[in-house]
């Protein structure tokens, strides 16, 4: 039997899993075996954390509920960076990805701040499938039309509508993430914009599916929000499951993202009755 952390941002949810000492067998079904809400333990994202190189505090990798990997995760950051701050009495960590590595900040009343690096605004960063105008793509289902493009560690295409209420985000998403125009898939994000100050998303994360919450969806909202000219660099982001805090702060180009953490429950499980 091992310990696991069933951890949430705004009800993104993960089960964590401390693979630090490398004895740990997870691969795709295994993973997949363990998200499954009927017969696994039940999340958007098995997160596992391994030993990290120099430079870092802890690697964290991520699979979703199809067993892909994915290459970051701002609501899991938030998480784990809390988690490992509790281990030693610190309020700053840096936790590394696969898409790099995302400093991590305590702030007051329960709030992390997460450096989740540069917008990658280029067709070959996102990826695209062709050289394009990633501010406007040739890609519409239905009532979404005309996305703008970039990646967050992940690729990401934001949809700008006047009524996000009216989008039926849950049958147009799966062919959506799945277009030819985005060779690793990509998550989908749809906006409406409030304010220059306040927009609202809701995100069909590839791999995943409709979420609560997607921490870097919403980075790449404010990104491609800004680009248009819809709002300032500083904005709130509404989610199914709560408020983030993003600013694409202009010194340098990275996005910052304020929001909480929280433990739902923690436990033990016998990892050889799932699937290798």
């Amino acid at each position: 039997m091992i310990p696991f952390h069933k951890m949430h941002g705004l009800g993104n949810d993960f089960v964590v899993l401390d693979n630090r000492a490398g004895t740990l067998a997870v691969g795709a079904a295994r993973a997949a075996a363990l998200a499954d809400r009927r017969t696994g333990i039940g999340c958007d994202q098995l997160i596992l954390l391994e030993r990290p190189t120099e430079g870092a505090d802890v690697v964290m990798r991520i699979r979703n509920p199809d067993g892909s990997e994915a290459g970051a995760c701002g609501n899991a950051t938030r998480c784990i960076a809390s988690l490992i701050a509790a281990e030693g009495g610190r309020d700053r960590v840096v936790v590394r990805t696969i898409a790099g590595d995302l400093p991590a900040e305590a702030l007051p009343g329960g709030l992390w701040r997460v450096d989740m690096g540069p917008a990658r605004l280029g067709w070959q960063e996102v990826p695209l499938a062709a050289e394009m105008d990633t501010l406007h793509l040739p890609l519409g289902r239905g009532v979404l039309m005309d996305p703008a493009a970039c990646s967050m560690g992940n690729p990401h295409a934001t949809f700008f509508v006047p009524d996000l209420d009216a989008v039926p985000l849950a049958t147009l998403g799966p062919s959506l993430e799945t277009d030819p125009l985005f060779p690793q898939r990509a998550n989908i994000g749809v906006v409406q914009v409030l304010t220059p100050g306040h927009i609202r998303l809701a995100v069909w994360e590839r791999g995943a599916g409709l979420t609560l919450a997607c921490g870097s969806g919403a980075c790449a909202a404010l990104v491609n929000a800004a680009r248009r000219g819809l709002t300032g660099r500083r904005a709130t982001v509404s989610l199914p499951g709560g408020d983030l805090g993003i600013e694409w702060r202009e010194t340098d180009g990275h996005v910052l993202m304020t929001g909480p953490v929280a433990t739902a429950f923690t436990g033990m499980l016998d990892l050889d009755a799932y699937p290798a």
